[in-house]
């Protein structure tokens, strides 16, 4: 028979048992994401709908990261990214772009020769500023397509590593061709990020992982502890080895990183008071060597504004960013009058630097010479609690907007499954999806 001592040890131990479940239940799972980037940003709304407590720390005094729109012209310009690859209901990002009814230029179709632009909106000149005959450029179009047919034959019948294929055939596309974001891409990061705790001016220099969470540590010695951190920093940043990993990341994560290369591409954004360019999307320099060539891209096409952008890549990027930014508008200018010997000065401009800012140390990945394409799945794949996202852990879209968005949701994904399976709380019947993913409106888009 149980005693009145044992009835009230058995009550206690009952109602103690009874608090640890509902402490359990109130405690929500937490992470910290780093980098309020496209798939910082994807990672933390996901994770929130998903009930976890999120904190995301940004080294900026922004959101964005590469993605950057600026106001200063009295109308919006991307400084950074500003195409959505893939104007289709299967890019990832087309529902929230439709849902804000932001209109798009399409700058080329499915079948165009070239990345994002259609070869009937170039005005090529040679070095001496005559332009090239447009019946020339459609041969040299033909032929570019022809070689990229033949690449494909090479890559079927050969497997060893060749240089120029990988460039060429790694790369999937979605369809819809490309649409220039007429308003930038403010108004989507913006809007996804509506409702999150975002830490602004948090640069962090130090993670460690542990069995039971992690610690991270920002400039100034403020710590953040979780049961899990997304690490969603530019491929950049990670080289440069600011950020402290505790224990060091595996061999193979480390190698990933180092194997993968960073690109640099800038902008010299040039405002005029008139437009006095050929109606055309694309104005280009032809010369001898790739440093010579150069391009601008119209934007008064697309939104009605006299604004041309010149977009210096490789080693000619490095070598502009380091001059101030008057000596950078007056390099592009001189280029643009090389063409156009009567054009007339900007009265503003702005310059980009991808490649010195700290935040980011490059502009987008890409595949090295005799490295494998499968180093992007690598970089991705998690290190215990940590997990990772980014354009440059996207193997199928890596330097795209709508790749790093995936890759932030898929992060997410990972890391809810798990942190609950280790909180014993796992339902694989309620997966992250993110904002309103089910819900999908027509993107608008022109094509003058």
């Amino acid at each position: 028979m149980e005693s009145k001592g044992d009835k009230s040890n058995r009550q206690l131990k009952g109602a103690l048992c009874y608090s640890n479940i509902e402490r359990r239940h109130v405690a929500s799972p937490s992470v910290i994401v780093i980098g309020g980037g496209f798939a910082g940003i994807a990672a933390a709304v996901a994770l929130q709908d998903a009930s976890f407590q999120v904190i995301l720390l940004e080294s900026r005094d922004r959101i964005g990261g590469r993605v950057h729109t600026d106001y200063s012209f009295g109308f919006p310009v991307d400084l950074g990214a500003s195409w959505l690859h893939g104007v289709c209901k299967e890019n990832p990002l087309a529902h929230v772009i439709g849902r804000l009814g932001l209109p798009l230029y399409r700058t080329s179709g499915d079948n165009s020769v070239l990345y994002d632009h259609d070869l009937e909106s170039y005005a090529l000149f040679d070095m001496d500023g005559k332009q090239v005959p447009q019946e020339l450029v459609t041969k040299v179009g033909e032929e570019f397509e022809s070689i990229l047919e033949e690449t494909n034959k090479i890559r079927q019948e050969h497997s060893e590593d060749m240089s120029v294929f990988r460039a060429i055939s790694m790369e999937e596309l979605l369809p819809g061709g490309h649409g220039l974001m007429v308003r930038g891409y403010r108004p989507v990061i913006n809007t996804l990020a509506k409702g999150l705790d975002i830490r602004l001016n948090h640069r962090v220099t130090k993670i460690a992982r542990r069995y039971n969470g992690v610690k991270v540590t920002v400039e100034g010695g403020r710590t953040f502890t979780a049961d899990a951190a997304i690490v969603a920093v530019p491929l950049g940043v990670l080289k440069s080895n600011f950020i402290e990993f505790e224990p060091r990341l595996p061999d193979w994560k480390e190698a990933a990183i180092a194997d993968l290369g960073v690109g640099i591409e800038n902008k010299i954004i040039l405002h005029f008071e008139k437009v006095f360019w050929p109606n055309v999307e694309f104005l280009g320099v032809v010369a001898e060597t790739s440093y010579g060539c150069s391009y601008f891209l119209n934007l008064h096409k697309a939104t009605s504004h006299a604004v041309l952008v010149y977009m210096p890549a490789g080693q000619l990027a490095r070598d502009i960013e380091k001059m101030s930014d008057e000596a950078a508008a007056n390099f592009a200018f001189m280029q643009l009058r090389k063409i156009l010997p009567d054009a007339s000065a900007p009265i503003q401009h702005l310059v980009s630097r991808w490649g010195t800012d700290v935040n980011s140390l490059g502009s987008y990945s890409y595949d090295k010479v005799g490295k494998s394409h499968e180093l992007y799945e690598r970089l991705r794949i998690p290190v215990d609690n940590l997990f990772f996202a980014g354009e440059a852990t996207s193997i199928d879209y890596p330097g795209s907007v709508h790749g790093a968005y995936s890759t932030g949701i898929m992060a997410a994904e990972d890391c809810r499954m798990r942190v609950l399976e280790r909180y014993g709380e796992l339902d694989l019947f309620q997966p992250v999806t993110g904002q309103d993913s089910l819900v999908s409106v027509p993107l608008l888009i022109s094509r003058m």
